[in-house]
């Protein structure tokens, strides 16, 4: 029995979820979000990548605009605003502030090493990626097979596609289990409560992302909340 406990613990410390792309049915990003990176992606290039996808890789200008604005929400579903309280997720809980992080003014990024990539070069790189296996796939093992990840020596990829094409694409460690249960819990959870339900999200836009306070919080208690999260 212990040495069940002890391996469990083991597992436990070496999952790592480091990052969730969300793109639309038009092969857009439209949210981003990240946890334990050790090398950020440089900001996006002006035009790169649509508003409200995440201030973490905001164009710099874009971030000089929208920094000091307050959060306006009257409601849990009033908000689209790309500067409202935005909460960039940190490996050290003690570090953020005991005030809810709804209200909070977004804090500017860690300082880590890049990528050398910028952003919206590297979410097209994903999207690619997922984009050539899943047509693969599809040639060497029929339309039945689903292509739902891959495991290089460094990451592995997760994939979870809804009816209506959105597709939820979360990074981890190698040695992490199928996480297509958590991307499913966000689709049928925050995504559906705080973008599908909500009256000022125009879906398939092509003009906005889809990142608010309330949502990206949400993905943020949801993934810190599971056994496999250090």
């Amino acid at each position: 029995m212990d040495r069940v406990l002890r391996n469990s613990s083991t597992l436990t410390r070496t999952m790592t979820i480091h990052s969730l792309y969300i793109y639309d049915r038009h092969c857009i990003c439209i949210y981003y979000q990240d946890w334990h990176r050790t090398r950020r992606p440089k900001p996006a290039v002006e035009g790169g990548i649509l508003p409200a996808v995440s201030q973490a890789v905001a164009p710099p200008s874009t971030l000089a605009t929208t920094s000091g604005q307050a959060s306006g929400f009257t409601s849990p579903r009033d908000t689209l605003s790309s500067g409202s309280g935005i909460v960039v997720a940190v490996n050290d809980m003690s570090a953020q502030s005991p005030m809810t992080p709804l209200l909070q003014t977004p804090a500017p990024p860690i300082a880590l090493s890049s990528t050398g990539l910028a952003f919206d070069e590297e979410a097209k790189l994903v999207y690619g990626v997922i984009l050539s296996l899943r047509n693969m796939i599809k040639k060497l093992s029929g339309r039945d097979e689903q292509f739902v990840n891959y495991r290089t020596s460094a990451y592995k990829l997760h994939l979870y596609e809804t009816p209506s094409g959105y597709k939820f694409v979360m990074l981890s460690d190698p040695n992490t289990d199928s996480l297509r249960f958590v991307l499913r819990q966000i689709y049928v959870g925050p995504f559906l409560e705080y973008v599908v339900r909500n009256p000022l999200v125009k879906m398939d836009s092509r003009e906005h992302g889809i990142d608010n306070e309330y949502f990206r919080a949400s993905i943020d208690r949801l993934v810190r909340g599971l056994s496999v999260f250090p």
